[in-house]
């Protein structure tokens, strides 16, 4: 045996002599059991696209799987932007670098990979009212969501008044 789980002929011969109607159903289902959500809905577009290219099983169900991690990658960094709490979606690209010539692109794409991030470094963003400070925290935010860092906006008030609340609770470690 090689590492495969054992099927009974039984279960083998009833399989074989599925229906494509039963087949659907079966897969249906199973991808329900599974929790495969991409793999359910995208099955029969992927199942025509392998016969036009003439996929082999392994092809076929490499594409399908992949599809599924690469589908599951993306809701997971989406729950990830949407638990951050931001007040509104920004993003670094639409950034205008020319109405704030102050502002370093080089600098603002260096913050983007998140080098500081996983050193635990501090990032401050001073400035002047309406100079890009918000859009640029929500954006390097969003993209620390997305490269897979758990992610949490407030405001500094609100933040000292949950630590407040949390030392009169003795909660203050915890939190």
């Amino acid at each position: 045996m090689t590492g495969s789980t054992p099927t009974s002929p039984a279960a083998a011969r009833r399989r074989r002599g599925l229906t494509p109607e039963a087949a659907a159903t079966a897969i249906e289902q199973a991808c329900r059991d599974l929790r495969l959500p991409t793999v359910r809905t995208r099955f029969e577009d992927m199942l025509t696209v392998a016969h036009k290219e003439q996929l082999t099983y392994e092809g076929f169900l490499a594409d399908l799987l992949l599809a599924e991690c690469d589908d599951r990658a993306r809701r997971r960094s989406v729950r990830r932007v949407k638990a951050a709490g931001f007040p509104r979606q920004k993003w670094l690209a639409d950034f205008d670098f020319d109405a704030n010539p102050n502002v370093n692109p080089a600098t603002i794409n260096s913050l983007a990979s998140c080098v500081w991030v996983r050193k635990g470094e501090p990032l401050c963003l001073i400035g002047d009212s309406g100079t890009g400070k918000s859009h640029l925290l929500i954006g390097l935010g969003t993209a620390a969501a997305e490269a897979g860092f758990r992610v949490r906006y407030t405001l500094a008030t609100k933040l000292v008044n949950e630590l407040v609340e949390a030392a009169d609770e003795k909660l203050l470690a915890k939190t």
